[in-house]
């Protein structure tokens, strides 16, 4: 059986459910150290290449609905300095237990070893997991535009903005990453990045020429991220031609025998 995003979806509204039970909202805010500001996420990416070359956000990922495990040895920590030795601007940390092998408790482990900043990606369907994600330390949360509606959109951009996150908004069709770029620079500037999913979450296919088919109708490619299905050199010279400066890359990196390593020769054409 193929898992979906709608089967993810309804799997996470259980367990925000039983999270909420476990530690009610009010306790989870308390929680909160506020004199630990996020990381700049956004600057880190925005400003972290140059004309010719690429910002790199490396992804710490055990398996996936349609890869499977793609790590038995998984060591997130280890593998977050490696990628912060071998040159990514930025790491993104999968905290889904279910189908993907992640864990909250991942973010605080990799942000006491590298100084790189950290997005928490996962599927937020609810309020609760902003704090959730600010508690844990995570300087960027991602949101689906195929999982929420335009209210709750802005509603998250509001909240993670005041608790000093950036938000990686991702769509895959059209019509959301339109919806998506009217609120780029929502409530304020400096904040939100587009991210372009050359995975259809319907079918679990990934196809690089989606990022280019779609990058038309973006008025700033400076804050687009493609996302899925990059994994060469070749690939950051054929999103650059088209604008893209920002790329997140996972299941590539991670199938190789060292990450970092497989990273390195990945930005190997980039200038220094």
């Amino acid at each position: 059986m193929v898992i979906t995003l709608s089967t993810i979806i309804e799997t996470k509204r259980k367990e925000v459910q039983q999270a909420k039970v476990e530690v009610p909202l009010d306790e989870l805010k308390g929680t909160i150290d506020a004199s630990l500001a996020p990381r700049n996420f956004f600057g880190a990416v925005v400003n972290g290449h140059t004309k010719s070359s690429t910002s790199v956000i490396a992804e710490v990922k055990r398996k996936s609905p349609s890869a499977g495990v793609i790590r038995e040895d998984f060591d997130p920590v280890a593998i977050a300095k490696a990628y912060e030795k071998a040159g990514a601007v930025a790491i993104s940390c999968l905290t889904d237990v279910e189908f993907f092998g992640g864990n909250l408790a991942f973010i605080k482990e990799i942000k006491a070893a590298v100084s790189l900043p950290v997005l928490r990606k996962d599927f937020i369907i609810d309020d609760y997991q902003i704090w959730e994600s600010r508690a844990a330390g995570a300087d960027a949360v991602l949101f689906i535009a195929e999982a929420l509606s335009e209210g709750q959109l802005v509603d998250y951009l509001i909240l993670s903005q005041s608790l000093g996150m950036t938000a990686l908004v991702e769509s895959h069709d059209m019509g959301n990453l339109l919806t998506a770029q009217q609120y780029a620079k929502f409530p304020h500037a400096g904040y939100n990045l587009l991210g372009i999913n050359n995975r259809n979450l319907a079918t679990m296919e990934t196809d690089l020429n989606h990022t280019m088919r779609m990058i038309d109708v973006v008025e700033d490619c400076s804050v687009v991220v493609s996302e899925s299905g990059i994994k060469t050199p070749e690939d950051l010279d054929k999103l650059r031609r088209h604008g893209v400066h920002i790329v997140l890359v996972g299941e590539s990196l991670m199938r190789e025998k060292d990450p970092g390593q497989a990273l390195a020769t990945l930005i190997r054409m980039n200038p220094s």
